[in-house]
C-alpha cells in the first residue's frame, strides 16, 4: 500500500509541477491581473495550499482505491483523462488566454471527479471523503473560471 501512495504521490505533484509552469507566469501576467475576477476569488496563496492538500488526499484515494478495484484499465483510463484534464487547464487558461476553453475543460475535470465520487463511493464507502476535498474545489474553481468569462 505504501508503494502505491508514494507512486500516486509522485504522478499527481509532477502533474502539479507541470501545470505551474503555465501558472507562475500568468498570475502575474497583465492579462490575468487586468481580468474582473469574483469577489470571492481567494488570495493567491490558497491555490498552493489547496492542491497541495487535495493531492496528498487523492494519492491515497487512488492506492486505496486501486487495491479495491476490479477494472482497472477503466480506471487507469479515468484516471490519465484527470491528469490530462488538470495539467491542460492551466496551459488553456493562462498561456492561450481561453476562457471558454478553460471553462469546458476544468467543468469536465469537475464532471469526472464527481464521478469518481460517486461511482465508486460503494468501493471506498467512507474513504470517499478523500476525493470531497478535490471536487468541492473544483466547483469553487469552475465558478471563478466561469465568473471570468462573464465578466470579461
Amino acid at each position: 500500500m505504501i508503494f502505491k501512495v508514494i507512486l500516486f504521490l509522485v504522478i499527481n505533484f509532477s502533474a502539479l509541477a507541470l501545470g505551474s509552469l503555465f501558472t507562475q507566469s500568468g498570475v502575474s501576467s497583465d492579462w490575468y491581473v487586468g481580468l474582473n475576477k469574483a469577489p470571492w476569488t481567494p488570495p493567491g496563496w490558497v491555490f498552493g495550499a489547496a492542491w497541495t492538500s487535495i493531492m496528498l488526499f487523492f494519492s491515497f484515494y487512488m492506492a486505496q482505491l486501486w487495491t479495491k478495484v476490479d477494472n482497472k484499465n477503466l480506471l487507469v483510463g479515468l484516471y490519465v483523462l484527470q491528469l490530462i484534464l488538470n495539467i491542460g487547464w492551466n496551459p488553456s487558461f493562462f498561456y492561450f488566454h481561453h476562457v471558454l476553453g478553460g471553462l469546458i475543460i476544468i467543468s469536465t475535470l469537475t464532471l469526472l471527479v464527481g464521478y469518481f465520487l460517486i461511482n465508486y463511493w460503494s468501493v471506498l464507502t467512507y474513504k470517499s471523503v478523500l476525493i470531497l476535498p478535490y471536487f468541492i474545489w473544483l466547483l469553487i474553481a469552475t465558478s471563478l473560471n466561469g465568473y471570468i468569462l462573464l465578466k470579461n
